[in-house]
């Protein structure tokens, strides 16, 4: 017979959101320092702008957030698509970045040392 027991504490829910939203408001501000504390260093980003596949490390983020600037009028919604005791998916909907345009973003996290950290961004950039 199976346990009945909570694998996951609300509280990692919280702070899984928390760090998708640190991110979200880097966006805004266009703060590359506040965007980077939702990445692990080694992060990967993967997606399509205008077209053309961008993908690699994390560094390609704030290389758009330095050429593009804030994203003042960016509106957002975050919902935890699955989480375990060690890893999560957040869907990032997304309306107004820096440069207009309309995502969903896929990040995934693990909690490393009882810190979530996104190790990987998907993007989906729609057409306007």
């Amino acid at each position: 017979m199976s346990k009945n027991v909570k694998a996951v504490p609300t509280a990692d829910y919280n702070n899984v959101i928390a760090v998708a939203q640190n991110y979200v408001d880097g966006l805004r501000t266009g703060s590359i320092e506040q965007i980077a504390q939702a990445f692990h260093e080694d992060a990967v980003m993967y997606g399509f702008t205008n077209g053309q596949l961008l993908g690699g490390p994390i560094d390609n983020l704030y290389k758009f957030v330095r050429q593009n600037g804030k994203a003042s009028e960016i509106t957002t919604r975050l919902d935890v698509l699955a989480i375990t005791p060690t890893t999560a998916v957040v869907r990032v909907d997304m309306e107004q970045d820096a440069i207009g345009a309309d995502y969903n973003d896929y990040l995934t996290l693990i909690k490393i040392a009882g810190n979530w950290k996104v190790i990987a961004k998907v993007y989906h950039q729609f057409e306007a």
